[in-house]
C-alpha cells in the first residue's frame, strides 16, 4: 500500500498514469474481467474509470448501474462509462459529420437518411477510443480500464490511428492547397458543398489526436493490453492471431487471462472429461504465449455481477497484488517492416543455433527446439509472402519474409 500511495502521488503530479485494455474473442468474459480489474484498482485507492468501447454494452449490467455517454460515479474511486456513437461523433468530429451529411443530402438523400449515412464505417471505433486519449490529456484518472469490442473490431480500432494517419498526411496538405483555388471554380457550375477551412482544421485536429492516440497506445509504460482466452481450441487460435497483430503494430501486451476454468472440486464423469481437455489446452496456452504470464479465473458457480462478486474475480486475477503494474516488459516476438522486407524476430536465450528448426504450415510458423515445439500464428501481411531467409544471432531468431511479388 505504501508503493501504491507513492504511485498515486506521482500520478497526481502528472508523472504517470495507466491504461489497461482487455480484448479477445466474443464471449470470453472481457467485460467481467475488465470490470473486476477496475473494482480492484479502485479498492486500492486509484481514481479509476472503466469504459466500454463495445457497441453491445454490458458494463453497466456487470456493475449493476445505469451508465451513460459520460462517466458516472459507481463507488468510491470508481467511475464507469458506456460510449454512445452519436454523442461521441458530435463531441469529436461534429463539423466533419455535418459536411458529410450536407454532401449526401446534396446527392438527393433524405436529410434524416443522410445524417445516419454520414456515420461512416470506423467512425464509431475511433470516436470511442479517442476518449482514452482525452482522459490522458486531461489527467482525469489514475487508471483507465477499457472493455474493448470483440477481437476483430478491436484490431481494426487499434490500427486505425496508423492507417488514418497515412491518409491524412497524403491528402490533407493537397486539400489545403487546392480548396481555395477549386472552390470558386466549382461554385460557378454546382452548389455541391466543399470542405472549407473549418472542416479542414477539424480534419487536421482529428489527425493530431489520432497520432497522439497511436503514441499513447504504443507506450509500454502507460498502456498494457491483456488478452482474454477460454481453454478452447478456436479461442486460443484467435488469441494467437490477435497477439501477432498487436506485435506487428507495436502495441504492448503484458498478460493473458484464461477465464472459465472448471475447478478441481467439480465432480462427476461429465466434468472429468472437460477438466482433462482443459488441462491440455492450459498447457498449450502456457507454451504458445510464453513468456507472458497467464492469469487464471475459475468457472464461477454464480454470475459475477455487482461490486462484491467482481472484487472476488479481481482476487482470483491478481491475488492482492496491484492490477496496474506491468506484468511483462518487452516484446518476445517483434515484426518490423524495412525496405520492402518484413523481419520477424523472436528472443530465444540459452539456445544453440543447431537446436532450432523452422517449418511454415498454412498460417502457422512452427519453431522446434529439441523436443519442444512452438506455433506462431502469422498475420495476413506475412501469409502473402515467402520466407527469404532465417538466421540465429545473439540469442535471437530472425525470419525474413521477401517482398510481395
Amino acid at each position: 500500500r505504501r508503493k501504491i500511495k507513492e504511485q498515486n502521488q506521482k500520478r497526481k503530479r502528472g508523472q504517470m498514469s495507466r491504461i489497461l485494455l482487455f480484448t479477445g474473442k466474443g464471449g470470453t468474459g472481457k467485460t467481467t474481467v475488465s470490470a473486476a480489474t477496475a473494482v480492484c484498482a479502485a479498492n486500492l485507492g486509484y481514481k479509476t474509470l472503466a469504459i466500454s468501447t463495445d457497441s453491445a454494452h454490458s458494463l453497466g449490467d456487470s456493475l449493476e448501474r445505469e451508465l451513460g455517454p459520460e462517466p458516472v460515479l459507481v463507488s468510491k474511486n470508481l467511475w464507469a462509462q458506456e460510449s454512445n456513437i452519436l454523442y461521441n461523433i458530435e463531441k469529436h468530429w461534429g463539423t466533419i459529420k455535418k459536411w458529410l451529411a450536407a454532401l449526401m443530402a446534396w446527392r438527393g438523400l433524405d436529410e434524416i437518411v443522410a445524417e445516419e449515412v454520414a456515420v461512416l464505417p470506423g467512425m464509431e471505433e475511433v470516436a470511442n477510443l479517442l476518449w482514452v486519449y482525452y482522459y490522458e490529456q486531461e489527467q482525469n484518472y489514475d487508471v483507465v480500464v477499457v472493455d474493448c469490442a470483440p477481437t476483430a473490431e478491436s484490431l481494426r480500432l487499434l490500427t486505425l490511428p496508423e492507417v488514418a494517419g497515412w491518409w491524412f498526411k497524403k491528402l490533407l496538405p493537397v486539400g489545403r492547397k487546392l480548396m481555395p483555388i477549386a472552390t470558386p471554380i466549382v461554385n460557378r457550375v454546382t452548389d455541391m458543398p466543399l470542405p472549407d477551412k473549418e472542416i479542414l482544421d477539424s480534419v487536421e485536429e482529428l489527425f493530431n489526436r489520432l497520432e497522439g492516440l497511436r503514441v499513447l497506445l504504443s507506450d509500454p509504460k502507460k498502456t498494457s493490453i491483456r488478452l482474454l482466452v477460454n481453454p478452447e481450441k478456436m479461442v486460443i487460435k484467435e488469441a494467437q492471431r490477435t497477439y501477432a497483430y498487436l506485435n506487428l503494430y507495436g502495441y504492448p501486451t503484458d498478460a493473458v487471462v484464461c477465464n472459465r476454468i472448471i475447478p478441481a472440486r467439480a465432480d462427476g464423469a461429465y466434468f472429468e472429461k472437460w477438466k482433462k481437455a482443459q488441462a491440455g489446452y492450459l498447457r498449450d496456452i502456457e507454451e504458445r504465449f510464453s513468456p507472458l504470464p497467464v492469469m487464471r479465473v475459475p468457472l464461477l458457480d454464480t454470475e459475477a455481477v455487482g461490486l462484491k462478486r467482481l472484487a472476488e474475480v479481481g482476487e482470483y486475477l491478481y491475488g492482492g497484488s496491484d492490477p496496474t503494474q506491468v506484468f511483462f516488459e518487452g516484446q518476445p516476438i517483434n515484426i518490423e517492416h524495412n525496405d520492402g522486407l518484413y523481419t520477424l524476430t523472436m528472443k530465444l536465450p540459452f539456445v544453440a543455433k543447431g537446436d532450432v528448426s523452422l517449418l511454415q504450415s498454412g498460417d502457422e510458423l512452427i519453431i522446434t527446439i529439441g523436443n519442444q515445439r512452438r506455433s506462431i500464428i502469422l498475420p495476413q501481411v506475412l501469409l502473402e509472402r515467402q520466407v527469404k531467409e532465417a538466421k540465429f544471432e545473439s540469442g535471437e531468431l530472425k525470419v525474413i519474409f521477401e517482398e510481395d511479388q
